[in-house]
């Protein structure tokens, strides 16, 4: 936590674990920036900015984007913010990258999301989407209209390649094999809290009532520091 009150957390959870959704809902609770490195990834690439080709470069390839290239398009993002609280979404997703960040920032917390994983294979596998516009539907609990047609235009709804049961399978296994080490290295710094459950709205409640207490103390500290200056 640094002594002007920002706060800087980073949130990780798998695929279909609801991460999106409970960050949405941080960002808009909380006022923290909401960073997704997916986003910073397509916006460089789109712009084919220097890191951009070279991100391009890779991902055509098939290959891992290099930790170091990683490392260095999400803290330029970040100097940009620095004087705003931030979750970070996406990065770090290895243990080289959280040296990175850790090297120039301070985490103040790292949100995990541990949603069991036949739970997200039920969840991603019942999805579908309308290619065009983007627009998800989960045939669950949030089922189109008319089945297998979009709500808006009424076009076909397909599943992506993603969403197929052998595909998610090997998707969560890399996840776990990738993240684990990050999770520890967290851990070990006292910073990790683990949120477990299988529905969002569920979970929710809990990482909100935990920030609220976090924030709470940084506000306290904020206020101790104006006092302090004031003197």
């Amino acid at each position: 936590m640094s002594s002007s009150g920002i706060f800087r957390a980073v949130i990780i959870g798998p695929p279909g674990s609801g991460k999106g959704t409970v960050s949405g809902r941080i960002s808009k609770s909380f006022g923290l920036k909401h960073i997704s490195s997916g986003d910073i990834l397509r916006a460089n690439i789109n712009a084919k900015t220097e890191l951009g080709l070279l991100l391009k470069s890779s991902i055509d390839r098939g290959q891992l984007v290099p930790d170091h290239v990683m490392s260095r398009l999400i803290l330029t993002d970040l100097r940009a913010i620095e004087q705003s609280s931030w979750l970070l979404d996406g990065f770090p997703r290895t243990v080289t990258q959280a040296d990175s960040l850790d090297q120039v920032y301070s985490v103040d917390t790292v949100i995990n999301l541990n949603v069991p994983f036949h739970t997200i294979k039920e969840r991603l596998t019942s999805r579908w989407t309308h290619l065009p516009s983007g627009r998800v539907y989960n045939i669950d609990f949030n089922p189109p209209k008319v089945p297998g047609r979009d709500d808006v235009t009424g076009e076909p709804l397909v599943q992506r390649d993603d969403d197929t049961p052998d595909t998610v399978t090997r998707r969560l296994k890399a996840y776990e094999t990738q993240t684990e080490p990050v999770l520890e290295y967290y851990r070990s710094k006292g910073v990790l809290e683990t949120f477990s459950g299988t529905e969002t709205n569920k979970i929710w409640p809990h990482v909100e009532t935990f920030l609220h207490k976090k924030l709470s103390t940084i506000n306290k500290a904020k206020m101790i520091c104006t006092s302090l200056m004031t003197k």
